[in-house]
């Protein structure tokens, strides 16, 4: 992007709501103006709270002339929590949460970006309310439902993540969660790309305004796992693109191919990246694709009402 157009990330002005939803509540924001501009809505990962976009890249995203909607998700930041392994949702409740969101912005269709598991959301969203999604960017993700072939598992090293898993920190001891956060993320970055700093100043400030942890970093893979199949191939005419690590150790690359394949949607790889945000340096790339994506598929005019 030309100098003149760049938006520092300490000049965003968020405008913060309380979002009600079935059983709850979301806690969302909104920056950008909103004359002329096509919304994009940021869906994380599992246990992701809205801090999770950093400020830095919601700025370039409205730099290149977007408006920008994130949210804290269910047992995350201001949200509903529920108990540990008692989620009071299920993965079509959170894709009512994410269309809960835009009317609450009165955005009635949006470019929907989902990352992970939110990725995941992202597809049931398309699946289930096709009117409020003009366009999908899928991140670091993997098809919702049957693609017909089998797709490569995680690397030993993540698997051994899980068989192995790290003890839980004190759930009330803030510089622990921290740590344990920093720890858990480590591994799925992509070689030479892990932030240090700035993931722990991001997981700071999530663990931060989230009560407690614990619910998420459970009930969250809990749902996302017991969801059911989406029609991949029904959402090919929704306009799409697929961004993927080429280094996801936990959806190997196979999974971005077929998931671009199904969607007949573009698929970029960005070398050396991991199972992860795509870092900063890659942004030069990354944005001008999503704010393409994204003012082609809406026109100001259908972005509010």
């Amino acid at each position: 992007m030309s100098e003149p157009d760049a938006v520092a990330a300490t000049d965003l002005v968020w405008d913060s709501r309380t979002v009600p939803v079935e059983g709850g509540e979301v806690a969302a924001q909104d920056t950008g103006p909103i004359a002329g501009r096509s919304a994009v809505l940021l869906i994380g990962g599992a246990t992701w709270s809205r801090d999770w976009w950093p400020e830095p890249f919601c700025a370039a995203l409205v730099a290149a002339g977007l408006r920008v909607l994130r949210y804290d998700q269910r047992d995350t930041g201001a949200a509903t929590l529920s108990p540990v392994g008692e989620p009071g949702y299920t993965a079509p409740m959170l894709a009512d949460d994410a269309a809960a969101v835009l009317s609450a912005f009165d955005v009635g269709r949006a470019c929907v970006l989902g990352l992970s598991m939110g990725g995941g959301t992202a597809q049931l969203l398309a699946a289930t309310h096709p009117d409020r999604v003009a366009s999908l960017v899928l991140v670091s993700t993997s098809p919702a439902g049957d693609v017909g072939r089998d797709l490569p598992g995680p690397t030993p090293e993540i698997v051994e993540t899980f068989t192995d898993a790290a003890a839980e920190p004190d759930w009330s001891d803030h510089e622990a969660v921290v740590t344990w956060v920093v720890e858990t993320e480590r591994p799925y970055a992509g070689p030479g790309t892990f932030d240090e700093s700035a993931v722990r100043a991001l997981a700071d400030r999530a663990v931060a305004r989230t009560p407690s942890l614990a619910p998420a970093a459970t009930n969250h893979l809990a749902v996302a796992g017991s969801a059911s199949s989406v029609d991949v191939g029904a959402l090919r005419g929704i306009p799409a693109l697929v961004i993927h690590g080429g280094a996801d150790p936990l959806f190997p690359p196979a999974h971005g191919r077929a998931l671009a394949e199904a969607l007949a949607a573009p698929l970029l790889v960005l070398a050396g990246v991991g199972h992860e945000l795509p870092p900063a340096s890659t942004w030069d790339v990354v944005v001008p694709r999503i704010a393409e994506l994204a003012l082609g598929s809406v026109r100001a005019g259908d972005t509010t009402g």
